[in-house]
């Protein structure tokens, strides 16, 4: 465990009418091409005020996911998992059991407007939940995701990936934070198109927690930068 915290900055990402966001969370392992398309249902019932904002967490199998930006050259090993295309921001990531997922439906219209704030705001509410486990953590010019130092052998690694889609100004997709997955799985793929940096997980920092001690922490931190949150039912992915 990591100690001698670092606030992160100062972030706010809140309406204005400070109605509640729901928040839902699934058991077990969720398909994801189901998962994705009751994501894109539920945003597009938001932008038409049918629905409130949600987020979502679970888990998935294990699969590879590239967004609109991957590069073939990054999927080194195509045959080992089951690799889905998706509308979501950035390159190739892994989704697999021991991490925790996040898909959040917000409506940024009611939140300013301001993507750039949007993509902050969700950085920094991973850094918040990570410093309440007990682990510093921060983000890097040019690179995409959270970050943490290590100090023998010196080097960073990454702990947390964001990749969000935009529709109508209701956000879709999320984050993903690595809890206790299988690290050995990432091979596969170059993460987010990054060759020169590792990839790590609170188990591989020495910090064994559950997933709801994570959610608990998840939950906290997103009250204070997005607003208050009630428990919701999970999407219907029939």
């Amino acid at each position: 465990m990591m100690t001698d915290l670092a606030l992160p900055r100062q972030v706010t990402f809140k309406r204005a009418d400070d109605r509640p966001v729901g928040w839902a969370v699934s058991p077990g392992l969720t398909d994801y091409d189901a998962a994705v398309a009751a994501m894109e249902r539920r945003a597009g019932a938001i932008a038409v005020g049918e629905a409130e904002e949600l987020v979502w967490l679970l888990e998935h199998p294990p699969l590879y996911s590239a967004g609109v930006s991957a590069k073939p050259s990054d999927l080194l090993q195509p045959d080992r998992f089951p690799v889905f295309k998706s509308g979501r921001g950035g390159q190739f990531t892994y989704h697999g059991p021991g991490q925790r997922v996040a898909y959040v439906m917000l409506d940024v219209r009611a939140r300013g407007q301001d993507v750039r704030a949007f993509v902050c705001a969700l950085e920094t509410w991973i850094i918040r939940a990570l410093a309440d486990l007990g682990v510093t953590a921060e983000t890097r010019s040019g690179r995409v995701g959270v970050w943490v130092t290590r100090a023998a052998p010196a080097r960073e690694d990454k702990i947390a990936a964001i990749g969000v889609k935009l529709r109508k100004w209701v956000s879709f997709h999320g984050i993903s934070l690595n809890v206790a997955p299988d690290l050995e799985h990432f091979a596969g793929i170059v993460p987010c198109g990054i060759r020169d940096y590792g990839v790590t997980s609170l188990a591989d920092l020495s910090l064994h927690t559950s997933v709801a001690n994570v959610d608990a922490a998840l939950v906290r931190a997103f009250n204070a930068i997005f607003g208050p949150t009630r428990i919701a039912d999970v999407p219907d992915q029939s």
